[in-house]
């Protein structure tokens, strides 16, 4: 199972609930797009991805590379909020320490409660 996604909103707030686990490179990528691009489409200017339920798989360099891409394609957006598994930590605060140096604003939260706090601060 790769990468499968469902997208709501609540006002100005984009919901991305996502499950499976990343595969390659290409995909993660695909699936950071279609973020923006539902992003540009409702105007939405702050984003709660919540992965909890999705499996980190790619290496340490797709994980920078797919920081990069997304920092570099992704307009500014607003604020970025990634909820995900602890055990996948690491990765995540890697992948926003790579994001965050290339413009995006972007915070991994291993809670939905704390990162909903952040948006609306």
């Amino acid at each position: 199972m790769a990468i499968d996604y469902i997208l709501t909103s609540e006002d100005d707030l984009l919901i991305v609930n996502a499950s499976g686990f990343d595969e390659n490179l290409e995909e993660v990528q695909q699936y950071g797009m279609a973020i923006v691009n539902a992003c540009m489409a409702g105007n939405y200017s702050r984003v709660l991805c919540n992965e909890l339920n999705l499996e980190y798989r790619l290496s340490t360099l797709d994980t920078f590379k797919s920081a990069e891409f997304l920092a570099r394609q992704a307009p500014k957006l607003g604020k970025v909020a990634v909820v995900c598994n602890e055990k996948f930590m690491k990765d995540a605060r890697f992948w926003e320490t790579v994001a965050v140096n290339r413009g995006l604003m972007v915070c991994t939260f291993k809670d939905i409660d704390s990162a909903r706090k952040w948006l609306e601060g």
